[in-house]
């Protein structure tokens, strides 16, 4: 058994520490927050009379730094209500509440004596047992803790989060020598279970594992595409999702992280890493003359709005403009295009690193020099940041968003090959490299007698932990006798236990499994009731894509509404709609996993199972206004049944506002931007459970079937278990409706569709509120949808949206 942790304090509201204390907020643990009292007044202060032993003043800093982290874009908190679990403090007046805390983080400002200081002040009121850490990325850890007992420092380590926390999934721990091997595990288990994190744990060396490949690695390839002649766009296209990297590639990652920022790094770590060989090209003219040149024009970057790109106005639309490398100006450049990219672009990962490396054409060179000396570099300064390839893959993985770290690079291109290519090229290979050669082994990962290893120096092949809540789909489909039922769009997955799992895999036209909902999905979930009632215990309808589901397939709906097919259209707003009715009369439980965009129907694919357990971070809305449609697949009528109708049986005069609510939440597209959000909104009831590291959705998911089945569970048939407010709500509606269009908020087609939103909301203009079965609501639905559908903008709208991905202005 782990320890427990109840509470949780922070010292320091900077950037870092403010948001460390949002995320322990979002995973439901109380937080004191702490900064230090001002030295001086503001004028405003002084204008007020007040003086520095007004509370106001002397909760400034941290209240500032706490009004900074909850302004922040993207949001830090999962709700405004989330943010209640803070508790602000200053650290003269309120330092004793450290001996409430299990954990204690110093996020203070990153200079040894002060930090120092502080932990002799920590340890003073600590209580026994008491866990605490400094989230330093640029200070030795040991050192921070010198001088303190032995007690101390067995329970002090470095926990260095990755900003924001909320969304950066990578945290390193950091023991030192003295740090008690219980400590590490207890922190360990804490992370990955409770905040979410993918934990690393580094040894105590500059920048850790995470920042230093990193660094060096930006800093080799931005030198190497000013001595060649690269433009920014080919960079960024070269380091981005072709070689699976983020999006941002090397420039606009820069610009996100801030030129300033980079520049500081950059010196800090030079100094720090005498005895490394590669520290500097973190001096060369090539990399250090582009950043001081851009420092001493203030372009920072995102912050500045100008860095390694500009916005500017062209013929009234927005374009961003790269920088010149030479000249140092920014300019309009032409969208970067090498045969090799477009030969490879589309191919699986693997396909496109092998295929780019061995490309004879400039992009080939450019994107070799960057994965060799990124292998490279992985390899030489182990065994010094670890001694284990998994470690430093799981870094740069959850750390930099990218597909595969080095090493795994490494094993696709072949280690051998790769490592002989090194050596032609001038780059020496580690000794622990050859070591591994020499003694046979091919690759760095390998499965032995079914049981996955990696090599770790010094040792060879060592076991890979199994994480018991990590359920891999792609591992299990690689067996035959897993997969029951399977089409282009989905599959249905015995996943163990007698559980099974409908997944959904559909593709758009481009590649990207968006997991939208189709004739072959539909038709697999009618099959998969089969088979579950005769072969499992129970459902799991999830998968492990970029998203759950994007919703119904637009192309589908812009066909059928074109052509007049409304029989059609209405068939596929049936099937739909029938889904919760199967699911919650199958005689086994049905539990929907839905993370990142759950939209339109994915959302009402989540809300007709009998149970939801999400992700932290899901988006989940219904957005079908946004084509000038209405959602007819359920989700209104789930609105009604989830908001609505509880509130009517236990507050019906209040009633008004929960129908301008779920009318609002359908009329404006509200999307839900956390499961907690989502919770609010009315698209997770109370008895659904959300999960914090998606990596465990899948299990905890089954784990939830299991539980549904031990209790008992029994199918539900529902009867007149929807409220219908009638024509006096709608009424109100209406008059809004009206008055927003009038003012110019809204045009005559958003005043069609809203007006059909409030119909159906409020059961149509029914004389009397009453109470009615599902099947109303759902002809409602489907009746709104065939009238908007046939609306010329509405086509026009479906047709933008398919085409460009973005909703149509009006």
């Amino acid at each position: 058994m782990h320890r427990t942790f109840r509470r949780v304090a922070v010292v320091g509201a900077g950037t870092m520490g403010a948001a460390i204390a949002a995320h322990l907020a979002n995973a439901g643990i109380p937080t004191y927050l702490l900064d230090i009292v001002p030295r001086a007044l503001t004028p405003k202060e002084e204008a007020k009379g007040l003086t520095l032993e007004s509370p106001e003043v002397r909760n400034r800093i941290v209240r500032e730094g706490f009004e900074r982290m909850r302004k922040a874009k993207p949001a830090n908190l999962f709700s405004d209500k989330t943010a209640e679990l803070i508790t602000l403090g200053n650290t003269e007046d309120n330092f004793a509440w450290l001996e409430e805390a299990d954990w204690i983080i110093e996020a203070i400002i990153e200079r040894l004596d002060i930090k120092q200081s502080l932990m002799r002040r920590i340890e003073a009121v600590r209580k026994p047992g008491s866990i605490i850490s400094t989230n330093t990325s640029g200070l030795p850890i040991h050192a921070i803790a010198e001088g303190r007992s032995d007690d101390f420092r067995a329970h002090f380590l470095g926990t260095h989060f990755f900003n924001p926390p909320r969304y950066m999934k990578l945290l390193e721990i950091i023991p030192t020598p003295d740090t008690a091997a219980d400590v590490v595990a207890d922190m360990i288990a804490f992370a990955s279970e409770v905040l979410g994190k993918g934990v690393v744990q580094a040894k105590d060396t500059p920048n850790f594992i995470g920042n230093r490949l990193a660094f060096i690695g930006s800093a080799q390839t931005i030198s190497y595409a000013v001595a060649h002649d690269f433009t920014i766009p080919e960079v960024d296209l070269l380091t981005g999702p072709l070689i699976g990297r983020p999006k941002t590639g090397t420039f606009r990652l820069a610009d996100l992280v801030g030129i300033d920022i980079l520049a500081a790094i950059g010196n800090n770590l030079y100094d720090l890493i005498p005895h490394d060989p590669e520290r500097e090209v973190l001096k060369s003219p090539e990399f250090t003359g582009i950043l001081q040149s851009m420092l001493e024009r203030k372009w920072l970057g995102n912050k500045t709005k100008i860095g390694f790109s500009k916005q500017v106005r062209v013929d009234g639309k927005k374009e961003y403009w790269p920088l010149n490398l030479k000249t140092m100006q920014h300019e309009a450049m032409p969208k970067p295009r090498f045969e090799s990219v477009g030969k490879l672009r589309n191919k699986p990962l693997p396909e496109r690193l092998r295929g780019m490396v061995e490309a004879d054409d400039r992009a080939g060179a450019f994107v070799w020099y960057v994965i060799a000396h990124t292998l490279h570099y992985a390899a030489s300064v182990m065994p010094e940041i670890s001694e284990d390839p998994l470690a430093v893959d799981n870094a740069m993985k959850w750390g930099f968003s990218w597909e595969v770290g080095p090493f795994e690079t490494w094993d696709i291109l072949g280690v051998a090959k790769t490592a002989a290519r090194m050596q032609e090229d001038g780059l020496s290979i580690p000794a622990w490299v050859q070591e591994m050669l020499d003694a046979g082994a091919e690759s760095f990962y390998r499965t032995h007698r079914g049981q996955k290893q990696r090599w770790v120096i010094g040792q060879g092949y060592v076991n890979i932990d199994p994480d018991p809540k990590l359920i891999i789909l792609d591992e299990l489909k690689s067996s035959d006798d897993r997969v029951i039922l399977n089409n282009a769009s989905a599959s249905l997955l015995d996943i163990g236990d007698g559980v099974a799992l409908l997944e959904f895999h559909a593709a758009t036209p481009n590649g990207r499994v968006m997991n939208m909902l189709d004739l072959d999905i539909l038709t697999i979930i009618e099959e998969t009731v089969e088979r579950v009632e005769r072969d499992f215990v129970g459902l799991v309808i999830g998968n492990q894509g970029e998203h759950f589901s994007t919703g119904a397939n637009i192309f589908l709906i812009a066909v059928n509404a074109q052509q007049g097919d409304w029989d059609t259209l209405e068939d596929l707003s049936r099937k739909l709609q029938s889904m919760r009715r199967v699911f919650t009369t199958m005689s086994k439980p049905v539990v929907a996993a839905p993370f990142n965009m759950t939209l339109g129907g994915g959302a009402e694919v989540s809300m007709a199972a009998d149970r939801i357990v999400a992700a932290a971070e899901t988006y989940m809305g219904l957005p079908e206004v946004g084509v000038g449609i209405l959602p007819a697949g359920g989700g209104t009528k789930e609105l009604v049944r989830r908001v609505i109708s509880p509130a009517a049986r236990i507050d019906n005069p209040g009633i008004d506002k929960y129908v301008q609510d779920v009318s609002l939440t359908i009329a404006t597209a509200r999307i839900a931007t956390s499961a907690v959000k989502a919770r609010r909104l009315g698209f997770l009831s109370d008895c659904d459970r959300i999960v914090m590291n998606r990596d465990h959705l899948i299990a905890e998911a089954k784990a939830e079937v299991l539980a549904m089945v031990a209790t008992g569970y029994r199918p539900t048939f529902p009867v007149k278990n929807c409220y219908a407010a009638g024509r006096d709500a709608l009424a109100s509606l209406q008059v809004y409706i009206e008055m927003q269009r009038l003012a110019g908020y809204i045009s005559e087609h958003d005043a069609k569709v809203a007006n059909k939103v409030a119909y159906v909301v409020c059961g149509g203009d029914i004389s009397q509120p009453q109470w009615v079965d599902e099947d109303y609501f759902l002809d409602l639905e489907r009746e709104a949808l065939l009238s908007l559908a046939g609306e010329p903008l509405t086509q026009a709208r479906l047709w933008h949206m398919l085409q460009t991905g973005k909703p149509l202005r009006n």
